[in-house]
């Protein structure tokens, strides 16, 4: 198992939506890389997302098609701005988890979780792409596992 983390699929524009929930392009796109990654066989025990529009309806596709034992549940901490240093003290590659929330928190939270750090990026998220980091029982740090993403380009 290892650490998932997700960044919500695109949302609709708060003037057209003002919960911003998901465009028709976002869906499919969670849609796609979910199917992806049931497809290569990837094992989520359970989902937690922020809260807000965009993040749950991310979590619920991807719970519709990966099916967590665990569930999908709204979790605090996970809002764009919020600190991430939480999150890195209760994280274990061996649960299986599943994140989904925004940026610049995802992007903040792999770099500290790779380098110590919430700056320099080490990783370019992508609106409903998944990361998986995993960590060496060995090392104390974690590592980019292996990542994808809707758009190659």
């Amino acid at each position: 198992m290892a650490l998932y983390l997700v960044q919500h699929g695109r949302s609709l524009p708060r003037d057209v939506d003002p919960d911003q929930g998901l465009s028709v392009e976002g869906v499919s796109q969670v849609e796609r890389i979910a199917g992806v990654a049931q497809g290569y066989g990837v094992l989520v025990a359970r989902i937690l997302h922020s809260g807000k529009q965009r993040a749950l309806q991310t979590a619920t596709i991807m719970g519709s098609i990966l099916e967590p034992p665990g569930g999908i549940q709204a979790a605090e901490g996970l809002g764009p701005l919020d600190p991430v240093a939480p999150w890195s003290l209760k994280l274990k590659p061996e649960e299986g988890l599943m994140l989904v929330g925004h940026l610049p928190f995802m992007e903040k939270l792999a770099s500290f979780l790779i380098i110590g750090a919430e700056n320099p990026m080490v990783f370019k998220f992508q609106n409903g792409g998944i990361v998986c980091l995993d960590r060496s029982p060995e090392a104390s740090s974690w590592f980019v596992k292996w990542a994808l993403m809707p758009n190659i380009s």
